[in-house]
């Protein structure tokens, strides 16, 4: 047998139990991969980061949902940078970057009002949603009415292919009860995406952007309560079909408060569609995982 140690973080939040909890795993211990993931599924959080040495960046993050690998996870690498920033593990660098199985990205920290992370994430990718509205709304429990037909349901992806569907009115989030055991027979073209409802509609006035964010059931978990590669391709939405090619856009996005777990994450979408995600992390505990 051998324990891991896991330090718990949650993203996007500076309260402890909000925002998007994430499993950070600091120490390279060699892991194959299905012992990575038996350590994910132990924990038990959507994510866990292992971080691993590098040939190409300063560090190489691989994430674990319970069920597999992920190529990118947005709130575990804000939890796993902010990890190594406060155990002084990375010194006075302000700047580093990290490779990843999307690609090799540049990380900033900032220090307004506390430690903040800016990642960088893949260029936006969209792919149309051929299959039936009906069924997709059936299998998040809403009608077919709810969802926004002005704007386009469309696979997204920064790093980490999702289906944003939007939505009409704020209120219509309370009532969604996934099912996500369909979602692999509704999005043929992707059955392995996640599914991610927004709406213009917010309960912060300072936001641009509600949402929540349904597993893909292969992840082993069921929601997502703030999500960060999601909320990126969400802001490259905004350029390309809200704002249709503004120079530069900065939103403010909140999930998690149906369940609970209230976030923000801000999105920076630049010229040549460079998309940036920023946010902040808080310590909780430390986990002990037998393996």
């Amino acid at each position: 047998m051998k324990k891991v140690e896991v330090y718990h973080y949650d993203a996007f939040s500076k309260i402890p139990n909000k925002g998007n909890p994430a499993g950070v795993v600091l120490a390279d211990e060699g892991l194959s991969d299905e012992k990575m993931r038996e350590v994910a599924e132990k924990v038990g959080f959507n994510e866990t980061a292992f971080l691993q040495k590098s040939d190409v960046a300063d560090f190489k993050i691989r994430f674990f949902t319970p069920g597999h690998e992920m190529n990118l996870c947005g709130h575990a690498t804000m939890a796993a940078v902010y990890a190594l920033k406060t155990k002084d593990l990375i010194g006075d660098k302000a700047e580093l970057t990290i490779e990843t199985k999307a690609g090799v990205f540049p990380i900033r920290l900032g220090f307004h009002d506390g430690i903040h992370v800016h990642m960088r994430q893949a260029a936006p990718q969209f792919e149309a949603f051929r299959d039936s509205l009906e069924e997709l709304a059936h299998s998040l429990g809403i009608e077919e009415d709810d969802i926004e037909k002005e704007l386009p349901t469309v696979y997204g992806s920064t790093g980490t292919w999702t289906l944003l569907v939007p939505i009409k009115k704020l209120d219509c989030f309370k009532r969604m009860k996934p099912q996500n055991l369909l979602f692999p027979y509704i999005l043929k073209e992707k059955p392995r995406a996640s599914v991610h409802p927004f709406c213009l509609e917010t309960y912060d006035s300072n936001a641009n952007l509600h949402a929540r964010h349904f597993s893909s059931p292969f992840s082993g978990t069921v929601e997502d309560p703030v999500t960060g590669t999601a909320s990126g391709v969400m802001g490259a939405y905004w350029a390309r079909y809200i704002e249709k090619t503004p120079e530069s856009i900065n939103l403010v996005i909140e999930q998690g408060q149906e369940i609970g777990r209230d976030g923000r994450v801000h999105v920076a979408v630049s010229a040549g569609n460079k998309v940036e995600i920023m946010g902040t992390a808080v310590y909780v505990k430390d986990i002990e995982i037998v393996i």
